[in-house]
């Protein structure tokens, strides 16, 4: 199978089709057809398209994997295929995939009188919440557990509820149980309800992904990989200093990750915004990675620890043909281990870009890539790209300017 995918990003479009036909992993689905798209939102009028594309080379928890992602930045799908090989064997784990959803109480007159008549009532509340979850029990989810919280100054008091959704996102359900148990919790504290629903921060939705990487990976040169190592550990250390850098670090896994949860019509808005408040857990903004280089062992490890809340039924999911395609060249995955496969990429991705930045640079990968897409504004044809981006490579300038004028030159001939 490896041998079918050697230099991939070389073969024509029509080629790689052809290889995941070959493997019956492919299946051309045209545009999303106007009356599907038009039941997912208000005033549809045509679609937006982003190109999606495979990740190669990953292998997680000792299974290779094609990874689907949809983006329209260069070099992503590129830089996440090129972490991988480095990378080798990817181990990650979710021990726990829950919602959690939110009844907030204001203008509550005790604070603390309302906590304890809320604990001693918890009981009552989750039989409630179950009634609402019936389905979701019987494939062996629903309400997990309720805990409280008071703001004593501002006079809030809060109910927050965990939900195991399964392989659903399982919003619309939270939130119906949330406006059910509503009313009894307000006569529990004789206060009124000022909110009920989910909480994007998915604190029990946290994937963990390690990796455990020989030096000479990174460089025949055993001094020079001991040197990037050591680099790699050193700048995502800095990026947990300074929030300016921490911003720029955690992006570029976001980059990865997006383009997964997109692919598979997940809500990348919800994954995104987990993400950066769990990066704030602490109070300062830090990076999602971390990286550490053992002299000893003479190996780069490295590990992320993020929320990532996605499913794999329900929602636009269960109506988009290329989300489901994409679903099936993974195999069809649970949410939990489509939660883990989007942390590995994620972690290939900072490391690509980590190590990028700590050695040659970033811009070589990235404008070697732009390269493609000036020649494409300059109105090369498909058979022009490839001549056009080597002579902007060989000259060095990589600018619109030059791409034009390198085309004129090149149809001039």
């Amino acid at each position: 199978m490896d041998n079918l995918f050697y230099k991939f990003y070389n073969k024509t479009i029509s080629e790689r089709r052809d290889v995941l036909k070959s493997l019956n992993l492919f299946e051309e689905i045209k545009n999303l057809n106007e009356e599907t798209a038009n039941q997912m939102i208000e005033n549809y009028l045509q679609n937006y398209q982003i190109p999606l594309g495979i990740a190669m080379n990953f292998e997680i928890n000792d299974e290779k994997i094609l990874i689907p992602m949809a983006i329209e930045e260069p070099s992503v799908v590129a830089a996440a295929s090129n972490g991988a090989k480095f990378l080798g064997n990817i181990k990650t784990e979710m021990i726990e995939k829950a919602v959690i959803g939110q009844i907030v109480l204001y203008d509550v007159k005790d604070v603390n009188s309302a906590l304890v008549k809320l604990k001693e009532n918890e009981e009552e509340l989750i039989e409630m919440a179950k009634e609402k979850s019936q389905n979701m029990i019987k494939r062996g989810g629903g309400p997990k557990k309720i805990w409280f919280k008071g703001f004593e100054n501002e006079k809030f008091v809060t109910l927050y509820l965990s939900v195991d959704t399964c392989d659903a996102m399982g919003a619309n359900t939270i939130n119906t149980i949330l406006e059910y148990i509503s009313e009894r919790v307000c006569e529990i504290v004789n206060a009124d309800y000022i909110l009920r629903i989910i909480s994007n921060n998915a604190t029990e939705s946290i994937v963990r992904a390690t990796v455990n990487i020989p030096i000479l990976r990174l460089n025949k040169d055993v001094e020079i990989a001991k040197n990037t190592a050591k680099k790699i550990e050193l700048a995502t250390n800095y990026a947990n200093l300074d929030p300016y850098r921490a911003s720029t670090h955690n992006k570029g896994i976001m980059n990865g990750i997006d383009a997964v949860v997109l692919a598979t019509g997940n809500d990348w808005r919800a994954v995104e915004a987990a993400a950066h408040t769990y990066a704030s857990i602490t109070g300062h903004y830090k990076s999602l990675t971390s990286w550490l280089y053992d002299e000893e062992k003479e190996e780069l490890i490295g590990n992320i620890e993020i929320p990532v809340p996605v499913a794999t039924l329900g929602g636009t999911i269960s109506i988009h043909e290329i989300a489901n395609w994409s679903l099936n060249l993974m195999k069809n995955p649970s949410s939990k281990k489509l939660a883990g496969i989007i942390a590995a990429v994620g972690l290939a991705q900072n490391f690509s870009a980590v190590k990028a930045i700590v050695t040659e640079g970033i811009q070589k990968g990235h404008m070697s890539l732009h390269a493609k897409t000036l020649a494409k504004q300059a109105g090369a044809s498909e058979s022009e790209i490839d001549e056009v981006v080597k002579q902007l490579k060989y000259k060095g300038k990589i600018n619109i300017d030059e791409a034009i004028l390198t085309l004129n030159n090149l149809r001039n001939k």
